[in-house]
């Protein structure tokens, strides 16, 4: 018969919540199978007889006889005619045998990874909020998409398609999504595409990373907008690469910089369109300067053109890798806050040359992009539905964005200074109290409100203290309540 701790340990497994979906005899054989792995069931032990363990679980005999039988199946007990049931033999190797003190601590250090897969773990990587609150920054609106047009069209793909669609796609993306990508970039953003040109992945970190980790070595120094996005800063921080941050202005990132540097860096991340956090637009001297920059030295632009659907006054510049006749320049986009984050499609355009290294890089990673959203959305893009509602949505965020500024200089004045961009999903703002940044911060998720501070997205000290409110993926009210209660938890913390 079990000792009564070990009688309280399988009755702890039946009952514990995260067990509940197990039937009720793999419960019982995976709690005796834990005893025999940690040592407190030995090796030649008797188990209880069938009829008494049921006895005292309050189950029924043949469902013990289903855990026994299991554990006898995987070699955890021996079952012995006419004399019971016994924990097998166990080699001095098994789990939870002869483990020496040495070993116990061992297993609770960290684990060793290697440079890149710590410097991966130590960034905290780039988490995004399940079910956002205000003001979380580069959230879209999604309780307006039109699910019931977006059903239809993915009917019509797989009634069109059948079971093909269930196969595994092509590794650089649908051909009619890569067209339908390039027609856009085109015509929209200034591009130079083709389809030929376009690798489909399933997000702009995606490919931040293979850029990284298929241009640059370990070492290779980088240069990056001061303040940056931080999944930009991440991944290549995590790829061992040397971030060299450049300041930004409001005409951009400041170029001289770049090319008064003395030592060869082997590429520039930009976020030309719509810096961020900054809002700022990068001139167009700086960006012929830049391409001129990379052609001469045989660097790379990468260019993160993040939210260039939504801009609030007048048409957005081109993007750079329009202008660049010489094929430095990888443009990366997503349709993560043009539509929805759940749909998981960003892309690159590349240059010819690096089409196929990229390619074969990605089915390293994940292989391909789920070919049925990539069908549906190139169907979405074709029919004329993704501008509509690009534009639409772009009315709303306009909305928005002046609902949210006034209430900013109605409710917190004495507090920030508000930055009104002419793009994007957030605004940022700067504080002009003697609150510091952190306190916000914290006074504001203390209230159920989501900030994103300015000052950890600098790379060199100086940068204001401040915070990005975004604003897209609530209405006017929520956005009037949310502000609201930031202002009466900055009272308190002012008061306080």
């Amino acid at each position: 018969m079990f000792r009564h701790s070990q009688l309280e340990s399988v009755t702890a497994w039946l009952a514990h919540p995260a067990h509940a979906a197990m039937p009720l005899h793999a419960r019982i054989q995976r709690a005796i199978r834990q005893l025999i792995l940690d040592g407190a069931l030995g090796p030649g032990k008797p188990l209880p007889a069938s009829r008494a363990l049921a006895k005292s679980l309050g189950v029924s005999r043949d469902t013990i006889e289903a855990a026994y039988a299991q554990l006898h199946a995987e070699g955890f007990i021996e079952r012995r005619v006419g004399s019971g049931s016994f924990v097998s033999e166990m080699t001095e190797f098994t789990p939870g045998r002869r483990i020496s003190q040495r070993d116990a601590l061992l297993r609770n250090q960290a684990p060793n990874l290697s440079k890149r897969g710590n410097g991966m773990f130590q960034s905290g990587g780039v988490r995004e909020m399940l079910s956002p609150r205000p003001f979380a920054h580069g959230v879209p609106e999604t309780r307006s998409f039109p699910l019931q047009l977006w059903e239809r069209l993915e009917r019509q793909v797989l009634k069109e398609l059948g079971t093909s669609a269930l196969h595994h796609g092509d590794p650089q993306g649908a051909e009619a999504l890569r067209r339908a990508i390039a027609d856009y970039v085109n015509l929209e953003r200034g591009a130079r595409a083709t389809a030929d040109r376009v690798l489909v992945l399933t997000s702009s970190q995606q490919a931040m990373t293979l850029c990284a980790n298929m241009l640059l070595d370990p070492g290779d120094r980088i240069f990056i907008e001061d303040p940056a996005y931080y999944g930009a800063r991440k991944a290549f921080d995590a790829a061992g690469l040397e971030c060299v941050p450049v300041c930004v202005d409001r005409q951009g990132i400041v170029v001289e910089r770049i090319m008064d540097d003395p030592r060869r860096a082997k590429a520039v991340f930009l976020t030309p369109s719509h810096q961020f956090p900054t809002g700022a637009t990068l001139a167009l001297d700086r960006r012929l300067a830049l391409i001129e920059w990379a052609a001469r030295h045989q660097a790379w632009i990468i260019e993160d053109d993040y939210d260039s659907e939504f801009h609030y006054a007048g048409k957005p510049t081109a993007c750079v890798q329009g202008l660049d006749p010489h094929d430095r320049t990888i443009y990366i986009g997503t349709f993560t806050k043009s539509l929805f984050p759940g749909l998981r499609i960003g892309y690159v355009v590349l240059p010819p040359q690096l089409v196929k290294p990229m390619t074969v890089a990605r089915t390293l990673l994940d292989g391909h992009t789920a070919s049925i959203a990539q069908l549906t959305l190139a169907r979405f893009m074709d029919g004329g539905h993704f501008g509509a509602h690009v534009r639409a949505m772009r009315g709303i965020y306009a909305q928005r964005l002046d609902v949210l500024a006034r209430l900013v200089h109605t409710h917190l004045s004495e507090f920030v200074e508000p930055r009104v961009p002419i793009g994007g999903l957030q605004m940022p703002c700067l504080l002009t109290c003697d609150i510091s940044e952190r306190a916000a911060i914290d006074a504001a998720r203390r209230v159920g409100i989501e900030l994103l501070g300015l000052s950890a997205l600098h790379a060199v000290g100086g940068g204001k203290a401040g915070f990005l409110m975004g604003f897209a993926a609530y209405t006017p009210s929520e956005l009037e309540v949310a502000v609201r209660k930031l202002a009466n938890a900055l009272h308190m913390v002012k008061g306080g």
